[in-house]
């Protein structure tokens, strides 16, 4: 029997002050070893799903339950997501001016370590870990040594992120337009470091807009968001199909 990683359960979330419900009762279960793609218009809250899952201030839930590996996700801070194996590659990575990347990594891999009771990587054998990963996606050492994403094109920024995954191992991956902006050469970059990352133990949940990277990656699942909510579920072959006749028919049935 498959482990229950995420567990979604009639959802509705919004943002601000005014809590404005971009979310509304949205099902979802992702078990371990699942890859679902969520797929959808401009606007339709895909990011926002992300946000609240991975809890960014101002995001708030207003009814519904969010749960992962048993844990109610609404009574955890941002960190704590993350230290249960939570992670988030950002549609929009942000610069960090004056830290490192590789001191920012080394202090998230040790952080990481110290929530698993694992004693942390002192300086040699986390630049042994570190070199290694990075050679697999073509990320330089002069790049480690830049401050985080300032300066970084969108490849880079992306190819980054998809390292920071492959050394925390998180339990589930959320991959937020991964693919936006990347040329062909970034892009199998990136769908080679989630293949070698994801398992039978572990899930991935992609928001996108494109069939690229799920050819490569290739979903389990396909669902249609939009108005907040999943309107249809499908295999690759609904990925196709959006490709050739878009969203107009499920937003019409939505309106």
């Amino acid at each position: 029997m498959k482990q229950k990683l995420l567990e979604i359960k009639d959802l509705c979330a919004g943002v601000g002050e005014t809590e404005k419900e971009i979310i509304k009762g949205l099902n979802l279960t992702v078990d371990a070893g699942e890859i679902h793609a969520v797929m959808g218009p401009n606007g339709a809250g895909k990011s926002t799903l992300s946000y609240v899952l991975t809890g960014k201030p101002d995001y708030v839930v207003t009814s519904g339950k969010m749960h992962f590996l048993g844990q109610d996700l609404s009574k955890l801070m941002p960190e704590e997501r993350a230290a249960l194996g939570i992670f988030l590659s950002m549609q929009s990575p942000v610069e960090i001016p004056g830290v490192t990347t590789q001191n920012f990594i080394k202090h998230a891999l040790n952080a990481q370590r110290r929530y698993k009771n694992l004693p942390e990587l002192d300086v040699a054998e986390f630049l042994k870990l570190l070199r290694a990963a990075a050679k697999e996606f073509a990320i330089s050492a002069e790049m480690l040594k830049r401050e985080i994403n300032v300066g970084f094109s969108g490849g880079e920024k992306k190819r980054m992120e998809i390292l920071q995954l492959s050394l925390l191992q998180p339990k589930l991956a959320i991959l937020d337009e991964a693919d936006s902006g990347l040329d062909i050469d970034a892009l199998k970059i990136v769908a080679q470091g989630v293949n070698q990352w994801h398992n039978e133990n572990n899930s991935l949940l992609i928001i996108t807009h494109h069939l690229d990277l799920l050819r490569q990656i290739k979903p389990d699942f396909v669902h249609i968001y939009a108005d907040g909510k999943i309107l249809k579920t499908g295999d690759m072959s609904l990925a196709e199909e959006l490709e050739k006749s878009g969203y107009k028919n499920y937003l019409e049935a939505v309106q």
